[in-house]
């Protein structure tokens, strides 16, 4: 394992984060990954279930599947993105990685875990119980993590975010997902477009760069905005 720290700026609702799973998945083989939630979907911009955003979200979804391959069930298709009772909200899920971080160094699973639960099987993981179910299905104890998970939300969570906003303002990234390598004091900037749906091409790259990690990419071709996700338009 490289001495070097892979920065993941990510969001648990953004589309264009679950697209870079299998990346990600790959990168935590060969450096140290630290996760950034960004509230992507927090405060105010969190968002009630409608026809609307049901109406925006799903073209987005359609391309990041051609584009990476990531599979998208019928369950959140036709189940969660018509129930018009459930809420986006950042905040909750990614205070689930962070208890699943401080219980368990599991923070990266319960990511992973998130992302399948939400655009697989459909779950709403914003709800409370929901999170509580899935940190269970990844082994960790269900009460101890139900109470971390109260003491995270709210003040702690919104904290985090708060921190990440500013690490996104220093690096200069513009949305989710955004990958920076640090090494010596330097922190590059890593280009995901051209490898969403060839994690083993994405893992030898990476792996070509630890050693004098001297190469920098263009900017991140697919990516969700601070404030919701867009389809994105290659910049050459």
């Amino acid at each position: 394992m490289s001495a070097s720290t892979l920065h993941y700026i990510y969001d648990p609702l953004c589309g264009w984060c679950y697209a870079a799973a299998p990346l990600i998945k790959e990168a935590r083989k060969i450096v140290a990954v630290q996760p950034h939630g960004g509230g992507m979907m927090a405060g105010t911009r969190r968002q009630q279930v409608s026809a609307q955003l049901r109406d925006y979200v799903m073209p987005h979804d359609r391309r990041i599947a051609q584009v990476s391959g990531q599979p998208f069930g019928t369950s959140y298709f036709d189940g969660l993105l018509r129930d018009t009772s459930a809420v986006f909200d950042s905040e909750p899920p990614t205070a689930a990685m962070l208890v699943a971080e401080q219980l368990a160094g599991r923070g990266l699973d319960m990511l992973a875990r998130l992302q399948t639960a939400h655009y697989v099987e459909g779950r709403r993981i914003a709800d409370r119980a929901v999170l509580i179910d899935i940190a269970a299905e990844l082994g960790l104890p269900r009460d101890a993590f139900a109470y971390a998970l109260d003491a995270t939300l709210g003040e702690g969570v919104r904290t985090h975010i708060a921190a990440t906003r500013e690490l996104m303002r220093r690096m200069g990234a513009q949305g989710f997902p955004t990958l920076v390598l640090e090494t010596e004091g330097r922190f590059l900037p890593m280009d995901l477009g051209s490898y969403l749906g060839r994690p083993e091409a994405f893992a030898q790259w990476l792996q070509s760069q630890v050693p004098n990690e001297s190469a920098q990419l263009d900017g991140v071709a697919f990516q969700c905005g601070p404030e919701s996700c867009e389809i994105p338009v290659h910049r050459p």
